[in-house]
């Protein structure tokens, strides 16, 4: 299997993963690549053991922090936060659960830009593990087919549902939406809030970040005039 993007940036850049390099990355956005990064094995551990392992680990992390997990509070936790990030928010990583998408003929004749707004999403950062909270706003072109308004949802959620780069997050979106209508006519703006920003570090909790991704016609000043006009409040 190709080596991963951050593999090949080590070793183009012989970057050294020693504290010091990891304190000097600290809380940029170290977008690697447009895939996940992703170990090759990452699959042959069934969902099951993923949660038990996870389970014993996050066991280990609680007492190490010194806490006391007879409590009834407490026992639980271990095994809730292994479902939680198996089944749920990071579900995103294994592509099996990329939602089904059916597309339709575009029958209307509909040669216009269709834009879903205000699409809540969920994430976590790669780096801190903590969540990521925004809207999506994504828009295509038909190229002569159209897709659920629910699926566009759909996909925003499945890649949202990994730990994340914001950029990284931008770019797979419409990559797959490209893929999918098999068209260059696709825009994604993503606009987020950081828990990394906001609860540690700088504590910064008025602002968010703003990512977009303009491809085909979206690339021409009149249509992202047109798109932002339609993202106004």
């Amino acid at each position: 299997m190709k080596k991963t993007d951050l593999e090949l940036l080590t070793n183009e850049n012989n970057l050294n993963t020693n504290d010091d390099s990891i304190k000097t990355i600290g809380d940029s956005h170290w977008f690697t690549g447009l895939n996940t990064p992703m170990r090759e094995d990452a699959f042959e551990v069934s969902n099951d053991d993923k949660k038990e392992k996870i389970a014993d680990l996050f066991k280990e992390i609680m007492t190490v922090l010194g806490l006391d997990l007879a409590d009834d509070s407490l026992k639980g936790t271990p095994k809730r936060v292994a479902k939680m990030y198996v089944e749920e928010l990071f579900s995103g990583l294994n592509p099996l659960n990329m939602p089904d998408i059916t597309l339709f003929d575009n029958k209307y004749q509909y040669n216009q830009m269709l834009v879903e707004k205000n699409i809540t999403f969920y994430s976590n950062c790669e780096h801190h593990f903590v969540p990521i909270i925004g809207k999506a706003h994504v828009a295509y072109i038909s190229s002569g087919k159209v897709i659920g308004l629910s699926k566009l949802n759909r996909i925003v959620q499945h890649f949202a549902k990994r730990p994340q780069v914001q950029e990284r997050l931008t770019n797979q979106i419409a990559s797959e939406l490209k893929t999918i209508l098999n068209t260059e006519d696709v825009a994604v703006i993503i606009d987020a809030k950081h828990l990394c920003v906001s609860s540690r570090g700088i504590k910064d909790d008025a602002s968010t970040t703003i990512t977009s991704y303009y491809g085909g016609a979206f690339k021409t000043q009149a249509k992202i005039v047109e798109l932002q006009n339609y993202l106004k409040d």
